[in-house]
C-alpha cells in the first residue's frame, strides 16, 4: 500500500515586503572558487536570489530583491546558515573562509534585528535545556496543558524583554509572536499523536480544553501560513491521517497516480481551509514530492497542470514553474528559447544559427569546481565523437566578458564548438530562460534539427539518458560504458535540500559578534 506521508521538515520561515537589498564584505582566508548566495527561505523550495563571486582578497558585493522581509539562507563552501533581512536595506558581513556562514559578524542596517533574534535563541536554547518534555509528554493532559502555558508565558516574557533592548522592527517582533504560537501548537500536535502510544491509552482523545488551546494560538492563521513554513508543517502533520485515508479510497485501481495530484484532489474538499493556505501546503508537497531532475515527462505535464489550475497566488505560482524549469529543464518538444550571445570577438550571435543541424549547449562558468578535472576531458571525447553530426555551443556564465574570454581560451583551446558569452552571467537572459542556476553548473541541453528542445537538463555526461539523445539526434552509436560509471561528479538538483538550515529542528540566525 501507497503511504502518503505530509510530515516533511520545514527548518527556515519568512516574512512580508519587496526591495532591494544590498549585501557587501569580507571573507578573510577565502577561495576565488568560492560563491555566496542568499535563497529565500520559504520552505517552498525556492532558488537562489543572487550568486556573488569573491575577489582573490575575499571582498564581495552584491544586491538582490528581497521578496519578503524575513529569514534568508545564506550558501557558502557547502555550508549553510541563516540570516533575517527586510528590503531595502544595506548590510555588511564579515567571516572566516574556514568557519563563514556557521559564524559571522554582521553591520549595517540588519544588526539590530539579527542581534535580536540570536537573543531570542540563545534563551531558547537555555531553557530548553531546563523543560523536561519527555515527562509533559508522557503525563496526563492537564499537566501537559499547564506546562505548555507556562512555556508560552516565559518565552513571551523573554521576547517582551529583549524586544525592550534591541529594538526590533514591527514586523520582526509580529513574527516573533506568532513564532512562539507555532512552537506550541507543534507541541500540541506533538502530544496529540503520540500520547496513546506513550501512555498505553491508544483510546486517547485531545479534551475541549486542548481544542480550545489550538483555536486560542491560531487567532492569526493567515499571517501563519504566509510567513512561517513551521506553522505549514503543523497543518501537514493534523490532515496527515485524513489525507492518508482520502488517498487509499480514491488510488484503488489507478496507477501512476502522483502524490501531488492526489493532495491537489484533497484540498478542494477542505472547505475550511483559506486558498491562501492550499496554494502554500499544495507547492510545499509538489516541490518535495514530485519535482526531481528524473521526474518522467508524463509527470512533468502533470505537475505543470496543476501548478496552472490550481495555485492561485500568482508569485507562488511563478517560483514552482521556475524551480520546474531549474530541476527538469524546458518541455521537450518545445522550441528552443533564442537569446542574444557574444562571441569572443564581439560579435553577437544566436542559437537559431545552429538550425538545420542539431546542438549541445554546454554552460559553464570558471569557478565550478568540477570543470577542468572532471568535465572538459569527457567533453573532448564527446565532441570528437559526435561532432561530423551535430554542433556544439559552449554558453559562459562567469560574470565579466574578460573572465569569459580568459576561461574559454584556456578550457576548451581545440575543442570543437562556438564560445559564446551570456552578457551578466548567472543574471543574463540565457541563463533564466533555461533556468541555469550556480547550483546546476555545468550543465548541457540538446536541441534538435528543427530548433526544438530534445532532453532535460543534464549535469554528467556519462548518463546513459543523454547518450541514448546524443545517439538518436546524430544516428551514431557511442561505445557503451561500463555500467554505473561516474563520468563527472553527480551534483545537487534539489534547491530545497541544498536550503537546510543547519539545526534542523530548530533553526537558528548565525552568532553576531
Amino acid at each position: 500500500m501507497k503511504k502518503y506521508l505530509l510530515l516533511f521538515i520545514i527548518t527556515v520561515f519568512v516574512m512580508s515586503c519587496s526591495k532591494k537589498v544590498e549585501v557587501k564584505g569580507k571573507i578573510t582566508g577565502s577561495s576565488s572558487l568560492e560563491r555566496i548566495e542568499f535563497v529565500e527561505a520559504s520552505g517552498v523550495g525556492t532558488l537562489p536570489l543572487v550568486n556573488i563571486g569573491l575577489d582573490k582578497d575575499g571582498n564581495f558585493s552584491g544586491n538582490f530583491d528581497a521578496p519578503k522581509d524575513g529569514m534568508y539562507v545564506i550558501n557558502y563552501a557547502g555550508r549553510q546558515n541563516l540570516i533575517y533581512l527586510e528590503g531595502g536595506q544595506k548590510v555588511n558581513i564579515s567571516g572566516n573562509g574556514t568557519t563563514f556562514p556557521s559564524e559571522y559578524v554582521i553591520t549595517g542596517d540588519a544588526k539590530k534585528n539579527n542581534d535580536f533574534l540570536t537573543a531570542t535563541m540563545k534563551f531558547l536554547a537555555e531553557y530548553g535545556s531546563k523543560v523536561n518534555l519527555g515527562a509533559l509528554m508522557g503525563g496526563d493532559e492537564a499537566a501537559f496543558l499547564k506546562g505548555m502555558h507556562k512555556v508560552e508565558a516565559d518565552i513571551n516574557k523573554n521576547v517582551d524583554d529583549l524586544a525592550k533592548k534591541n529594538n526590533p522592527s514591527k514586523g520582526l517582533l509580529e513574527w516573533k509572536k506568532n513564532d512562539v504560537k507555532v512552537t506550541i501548537l507543534n507541541l500540541l500536535a506533538n502530544y496529540e499523536m503520540s500520547h496513546g502510544p506513550m501512555s498505553g491509552n491508544p483510546s486517547y482523545k485531545a479534551s475541549k480544553a486542548f481544542k480550545d488551546y489550538e483555536t486560542q494560538l491560531e487567532t492569526d492563521k493567515e499571517a501563519m501560513v504566509k510567513t512561517i513554513p513551521l506553522y505549514r508543517q503543523y497543518l501537514l502533520v493534523k490532515m496527515t491521517p485524513d489525507f492518508q485515508k482520502y488517498a487509499e479510497a480514491n488510488s484503488k485501481g489507478k496507477t501512476g497516480v502522483t502524490t501531488s495530484e492526489m493532495f491537489a484532489q484533497y484540498l478542494k474538499t477542505k472547505k475550511d481551509l483559506s486558498q491562501t493556505a492550499k496554494d502554500y501546503l499544495l507547492a510545499f508537497v509538489m516541490a518535495q514530492a514530485d519535482i526531481h531532475p528524473t521526474s518522467p515527462a508524463a509527470n512533468i505535464d502533470k505537475i505543470k497542470k496543476i501548478i496552472d489550475s490550481d495555485i492561485k497566488d500568482a508569485t507562488i505560482k511563478s517560483d514552482l514553474l521556475k524551480m520546474q524549469v531549474a530541476i527538469t529543464g524546458l518541455k521537450i518538444g518545445e522550441a528552443a528559447p533564442d537569446v542574444a550571445l557574444t562571441k569572443q570577438d564581439g560579435k553577437a550571435y544566436k542559437l537559431s544559427e545552429n538550425k538545420g543541424k542539431p546542438y549541445m549547449v554546454f554552460f559553464y562558468a570558471s569557478w565550478n569546481p568540477y570543470i577542468s578535472e572532471a568535465t572538459v576531458p569527457v567533453l573532448k571525447e564527446v565532441v570528437n565523437f559526435y561532432k561530423s553530426k551535430m554542433n556544439f555551443v559552449f554558453v559562459n556564465v562567469d560574470d565579466t566578458k574578460d573572465q569569459f574570454i580568459k576561461t574559454s581560451n584556456s578550457l576548451l583551446k581545440g575543442i570543437q564548438g562556438v564560445n559564446v558569452y551570456g552578457e551578466g552571467g548567472l543574471n543574463s537572459d540565457i541563463a533564466k530562460k533555461y533556468g541555469v542556476y550556480g547550483f546546476k553548473l555545468p550543465c548541457f541541453v540538446i536541441i534538435d534539427k528543427d530548433g526544438k528542445i530534445a532532453s532535460r537538463s543534464f549535469v554528467n555526461l556519462g548518463e546513459q539518458e543523454l547518450v541514448t539523445v546524443l545517439d538518436k539526434q546524430t544516428g551514431l552509436s557511442a561505445p557503451k560504458a561500463q555500467p554505473n560509471v561516474q563520468m563527472q561528479p553527480q551534483l545537487q538538483l534539489d534547491p530545497s535540500a541544498m536550503q537546510q538550515a543547519p539545526q534542523p529542528a530548530n533553526p537558528q540566525p548565525a552568532p553576531t559578534k
